[in-house]
């Protein structure tokens, strides 16, 4: 199994799992470039990470990856075992892949949404970030009283970790939310995550 990822992009999440789920793989380092040339336009006609290659099955989207990963292994107990507890896993992962996610690529990318003007730039990033913490409210108030989004760990927690170290990177502050705060000390002090990070050069 092989995963191809940028350091510290979306990736991030499936790495974590991979790490969790303790079976071997590889991860291979890519570039923008990289992306961009034909040998890896016919794995991930997108141009983008992740990408997975079980064998002959090469699987892109970060929700997709990490569901394939969580039905492949049941046994690290990361989707949920009811009909419910998977709905409870896929509402925050989709809070994180669709809602956080997708915001965010409107603050590194505002430059290119605007069309590169600067006062439309400045508007698309103060909005976006906004938002942002309107999101992040949401993750704050789950996690009041728990340790992982659904109660149990899941897959949606690396997603939730990956986008918090966004905000960090970006400066992002998040004031008064302390639930965030812990569970992301608890990620970061988990040895699967700071497996991952190290493989990423991010520790």
């Amino acid at each position: 199994m092989k995963l191809y990822y940028f350091p510290g992009a979306c990736p991030l999440a499936t790495h974590i799992v991979l790490e969790w789920i303790g079976k071997p793989y590889e991860a291979v380092r890519i570039t923008r470039e990289q992306t961009k040339q034909a040998e890896y336009l016919a794995l991930n006609p997108a141009g983008a990470v992740p990408t997975l290659v079980d064998g002959d099955f090469v699987l892109t989207q970060s929700s997709a990856i990490l569901e394939y990963l969580a039905e492949l292994n049941p046994e690290a107990g990361l989707l949920g075992d009811s009909p419910r507890e998977r709905a409870e896993t896929r509402r925050w992962l989709a809070l994180c892949n669709a809602d956080l996610h997708r915001t965010f690529a409107l603050v590194f990318g505002a430059s290119f949404y605007s069309g590169g003007d600067d006062k439309a730039t400045g508007v698309l990033k103060a909005q976006a970030t906004q938002k942002l913490l309107d999101l992040f409210t949401i993750a704050e108030r789950r996690l009041e009283g728990r340790d992982w989004l659904t109660g149990r760990r899941s897959l949606a927690d690396p997603y939730l970790y990956t986008v918090l170290r966004w905000a960090d990177l970006l400066g992002i502050d998040l004031p008064g939310m302390d639930a965030l705060r812990r569970f992301q000390a608890r990620m970061q002090a988990d040895a699967g995550v700071q497996a991952a990070l190290a493989a990423q050069g991010l520790s």
